[in-house]
C-alpha cells in the first residue's frame, strides 16, 4: 500500500501560516488534501507540527499526525509520519502542502514508479521558455536513457558549447524538476540519516544529497504545470487567475 503524506508547517519564513490561508472558501491544506484523495493512493495524512493546522485538518475530516517542530525538511517530517501513522505502508508519496491544485495524475505517476520498484521517484517537465531555463529558482535536471536523474542544478544543464543561451532550446530538450517525491518505505528512513554533502551545499538542493550517496532517483515526465504558493504575492496571483 502507498501512503500520501502532506508535510505542513506553520512557521514559514516567507509566508507564516501558509497552510491555513483561504482559497475560494477553503484553507489551502484542505485543497491539497482533497486533490490527493482523487489519486490512487491508499490513504492520505497531513504531517504537521502545529495544533492550528491539525485542528483545521480534523475539522474537514482529514487524517493528521503530529510531528516534531525541529525537522529541517519535508523528507524528515515524512519519515516521522510514516513511523507513527498506522498501516503496512510499502511506499510513501511526499505531496507539497503549498500546491493547492496539484493534479491527481501527477501523484499517480509517482505511485506507478514506486510500484515498479523505484527507490525514489520524482517528476520532470519540459522547459519551453528561456526565462524558465535561466530561472535559478526553478531547478533543472538531466536524465539518463532509462529515466534516472543524473544531476539537478539551478543552472541550465547541459551546457551548449558555442551556442547563445537564447537558442539552447532549439538544440536540445531541457527539463525542470517538479518537487513531488516518492520513496520506498525501506529507503525513506535511511535518507534522513545522510549528512549534507558538497553538492547539496553548493546548490541548496536536498535531492543532490541522495545522488551523492548513491541512491537512484527515477523520473516520470508530466505535461501539467503546478502552482506553488511560496509568498503572499503568489497567492494574489493565483486568486487573479
Amino acid at each position: 500500500m502507498i501512503l500520501g503524506i502532506i508535510p505542513a508547517r506553520y512557521a514559514s519564513t516567507r509566508f507564516p501560516g501558509k497552510p491555513l490561508v483561504m482559497i475560494d472558501g477553503k484553507p489551502m491544506i484542505q485543497r491539497v488534501y482533497e486533490q490527493a484523495l482523487k489519486s490512487e493512493l491508499d490513504a492520505v495524512v497531513v504531517a504537521t507540527d502545529d495544533v492550528r493546522i491539525a485542528d483545521a485538518v480534523r475539522s474537514f475530516g482529514g487524517n493528521v499526525v503530529m510531528t516534531s517542530e525541529n525537522h529541517p525538511s519535508g523528507t524528515d517530517r515524512c519519515a516521522e509520519a510514516l513511523e507513527n501513522f498506522k498501516g503496512d505502508w510499502e511506499a510513501v508519496v511526499n505531496i507539497q502542502g503549498d500546491e493547492p491544485y496539484i493534479q491527481p495524475s501527477q501523484i499517480n505517476a509517482i505511485a506507478s514508479l514506486l510500484k515498479s520498484g523505484a527507490p525514489i521517484a520524482t517528476l520532470v517537465k519540459k522547459i519551453d521558455s528561456v526565462e524558465e531555463l535561466t530561472n535559478i529558482n526553478s531547478p533543472k535536471v538531466v536524465i539518463s536513457s532509462n529515466g534516472d536523474a543524473l544531476y539537478f542544478s539551478r543552472q541550465p544543464i547541459p551546457f551548449q558549447k558555442g551556442i547563445e543561451i537564447n537558442n539552447w532550446l532549439n538544440h536540445g530538450t531541457y527539463y525542470k524538476h517538479i518537487g513531488i517525491y516518492g520513496y520506498q518505505s525501506t529507503v525513506l528512513p535511511k535518507l534522513t540519516q545522510l549528512k549534507q554533502g558538497v553538492l547539496e551545499t553548493a546548490e541548496s538542493l536536498e535531492q543532490l544529497r541522495w545522488l551523492e550517496n548513491g541512491y537512484s532517483i527515477m523520473t516520470a515526465e508530466t505535461t501539467e504545470n503546478t502552482v506553488a504558493i511560496d509568498t503572499p504575492e503568489d497567492l494574489s496571483r493565483l486568486k487573479s487567475l
